[in-house]
C-alpha cells in the first residue's frame, strides 16, 4: 500500500551539492514522519534527517547545517551541500506511519570524490 522511491544520487566532488528526492505513496504521508538514512558498506543503516508531520526537522551533528529535509504533499527531500567524502553511502528514505508502520525506500547511491 505504501511506495518509496529514491531518486538523485550520483558522483558529485567535494564540497559539491546534491538533492535527493523521496516519492512517497498513500494516503498517510502526509501524518507520517519522513526521513533519511544512510548505509555505507560494512557499516550500519545510520539517521541522516528527520521531519514531522508538522514540520519539525531534525539532524545529527554529523550532517547539521550541511544537510536540509523538506517536504511537501507526497515528496521529501533532502538537499545537501558541502558534502565530504565520509558522505559516500546508499541513501534511504523513510517513513513511519501513526501506526507505527515502517516503510523503506529502495535506496539512491550518492559517492562523493575527486
Amino acid at each position: 500500500q505504501v511506495q518509496l522511491v529514491e531518486s538523485g544520487g550520483g558522483l558529485v566532488q567535494p564540497g559539491g551539492s546534491l538533492r535527493l528526492s523521496c516519492t512517497a505513496s498513500g494516503t498517510i504521508v502526509s501524518t507520517s514522519f519522513m526521513g533519511w538514512y544512510r548505509q555505507a558498506p560494512g557499516k550500519q543503516r545510520e539517521f541522516v534527517a528527520g521531519v514531522s508531520s508538522g514540520g519539525s526537522t531534525n539532524y545529527p551533528d554529523s550532517v547539521k547545517g550541511r544537510f536540509t529535509i523538506s517536504r511537501d504533499v507526497n515528496m521529501v527531500y533532502l538537499q545537501m551541500n558541502s558534502l565530504k567524502p565520509e558522505d559516500t553511502a546508499v541513501y534511504y528514505c523513510n517513513m513511519v506511519t501513526p501506526s507505527a508502520a515502517y516503510y523503506w525506500g529502495q535506496g539512491t547511491q550518492v559517492t562523493v570524490s575527486s
